[in-house]
């Protein structure tokens, strides 16, 4: 490799094993560094190499503990930029505070745009990042997003698991979700239906009409994130009420905090796909329901591409 071309990828603590298989797909080793804590709890990074020149890639989900994540983030960054790395792309598998992506009363902020400013503070000059929650979260950036997506994964797995056509619905959990529903329907050729959520406070919504056709279907739930499963759940009796045969969800982000891992369970859901951007914990690993679809290949070569100033969007392209 050209020194032109030299890049390095470090993890952070909440997902190493993700940052390990991102760097197997790309050929390179993953960068050493150690984490430590003083005593009265703050973050202590040492950057174990050299990175002088190189384009670092910092791989770190802002899952549970949110706030201990990103201010980890923003350590790494730091480090990196005063070790004179070159170029330096904050990884966001998971970003963290994307809910909160404009005003939805007076005086609310819209933290979305302060990590954002944070990381570039830190010095982070690109930002890649999976399935943001909105797609305008991209602008709030000041400085070249990349924006990778996993319904193509998805959709893929899911034709080999159990193939393709009208017998099959992609329902979208709310009116913001449709292009999602529709970029997952589109590549399994079939229909999608719409639920109509209506969001009374943080972590609590409550679906109240389906439009949509899906008697005697098997509807697939898309959505970009699980978080406490109430509307997934409230979801899933939504379309068995509607006449739905089967119900199956398909989520990108597991966060799965509070209630959810028990609500999913034992609701009548049959599987719930979700992919590795936020590790599960030994209590979703135990159940039967949950299926893990990897982002590492997709993020490594996304990597690549950005080295080598080729296109990203063309993964995309089918």
């Amino acid at each position: 490799m050209s020194s032109s071309n030299r890049f390095q990828i470090f993890s952070g603590n909440t997902n190493p094993l993700f940052a390990q298989k991102v760097a197997e797909f790309a050929q390179v080793p993953l960068g050493r560094c150690k984490f430590g804590r003083f005593s009265d709890g703050e973050v202590q990074v040492e950057i174990h190499e050299s990175v002088r020149g190189s384009h670092v890639f910092v791989i770190q989900s802002t899952c549970p503990p949110v706030n201990e994540s990103y201010m980890e983030l923003f350590i790494i960054l730091d480090a990196m930029r005063r070790a004179s790395a070159k170029e330096i792309t904050a990884v966001l598998p998971y970003y963290g505070y994307a809910r909160q992506d404009r005003k939805v009363a007076p005086r609310a902020p819209i933290s979305a745009k302060c990590v954002a400013n944070l990381c570039k503070t830190s010095g982070a000059n690109r930002l890649l990042a999976i399935d943001l929650h909105s797609s305008q979260i991209q602008g709030f950036f000041d400085g070249p997003v990349d924006h990778l997506f996993s319904i193509p994964s998805f959709a893929s797995s899911w034709k080999d698991a159990y193939g393709e056509g009208d017998e099959f619905v992609c329902v979208s959990p709310d009116a913001g979700g449709v292009e999602r529903a529709r970029a997952f329907a589109k590549r399994i050729h079939c229909s999608i239906a719409i639920i109509d959520k209506r969001r009374m406070g943080p972590n609590e919504a409550k679906a109240f009409h389906l439009i949509g056709d899906v008697k005697g279907k098997t509807a697939i739930i898309l959505d970009d994130m699980i978080d406490t499963a109430g509307t997934m759940v409230q979801a899933v009796d939504s379309l068995l009420k509607n006449g739905a045969k089967r119900v199956f969800a398909i989520a990108t982000h597991p966060v799965l905090s509070g209630p959810a891992i028990k609500r999913l369970t034992e609701s009548p859901i049959e599987e719930v796909w979700v992919t590795d951007t936020i590790p599960l914990s030994s209590e979703a690993l135990k159940s039967q329901k949950f299926k893990v679809i990897s982002m590492a290949p997709v993020v490594a070569e996304a990597i690549k591409r950005i080295v080598t100033y080729d296109s990203v969007s063309a993964l995309f392209d089918f």
